[in-house]
């Protein structure tokens, strides 16, 4: 006899950060109540990634921004495939399983925008990440102000993002929403990250002065950063 059962589907996946998009259409009942779901969130959008965090729940947000779906959780495992920083989970619900797969779709399609500023080299990285309107995504992952610019910095080692941190602070008049270090808010991680809102304009303008004093550091260090997609943005 064939029965049929709801099973997780593939949607797609993005070679920057190894992110994977599925899609559960009926998560189960027992599941459901374990993860913190409402009864009628029947349909769950799920991305996940070994590298990166700041860049895909940007890309989220975009996704929430255009559908109707809503954050259930963000999760910033510590997974970088040998590298100082994080991976992230980010769990997409809806009733309807159609809302959940666009979501992941516009979210994998944007993801490779915001690797732009992301850049690697031999001792660590520089994460940066901008919007000029944060959404329900960026609110549940880093508590960002719903309808504000909001801007992500990190540096790694963590020292060097401490720099960056002062930098982006000074240059310009933004409210600092968090402060994560190793020992604090990370998954013991060897970076720091701070989340910035305000002024469209001043967040950016913060947001490129710790990118330039982070570049400048890592070229000191005798690295060779490079951006992840080749394709800047902020």
């Amino acid at each position: 006899m064939n029965i049929e059962t709801p099973i997780s589907g593939f949607v797609g996946s993005v070679k920057y950060g190894d992110t994977v998009g599925l899609v559960i259409a009926n998560v189960d009942s027992v599941l459901r109540d374990e993860m913190g779901l409402d009864k009628n969130d029947r349909a769950i959008g799920i991305i996940s990634n070994r590298t990166g965090a700041g860049s895909q729940l940007m890309a989220a947000d975009e996704a929430v921004k255009a559908t109707n779906t809503k954050v259930v959780s963000v999760e910033l495992p510590r997974d970088t495939k040998g590298g100082a920083g994080h991976g992230c989970l980010i769990i997409l619900a809806s009733e309807d399983v159609s809302d959940v797969r666009r979501a992941v779709e516009i979210t994998l399609d944007n993801t490779e925008r915001y690797f732009g500023d992301v850049y690697e080299f031999d001792s660590g990285h520089i994460d940066l990440n901008y919007t000029a309107k944060a959404s329900h995504a960026l609110n549940k992952g880093f508590n960002a102000p719903i309808g504000k610019a909001f801007g992500i910095i990190v540096g790694a080692p963590a020292g060097m993002g401490v720099v960056m941190a002062d930098t982006a602070l000074k240059n310009a008049n933004v409210e600092l929403i968090s402060y994560l270090s190793p020992s604090q808010g990370t998954s013991h991680s060897n970076e720091v990250i701070i989340t910035i809102s305000g002024d469209s304009d001043a967040v950016r303008q913060s947001v490129i002065a710790a990118k330039e004093v982070g570049l400048s550091i890592a070229k000191s260090m005798g690295g060779n950063p490079i951006s992840i997609s080749g394709k800047p943005y902020i």
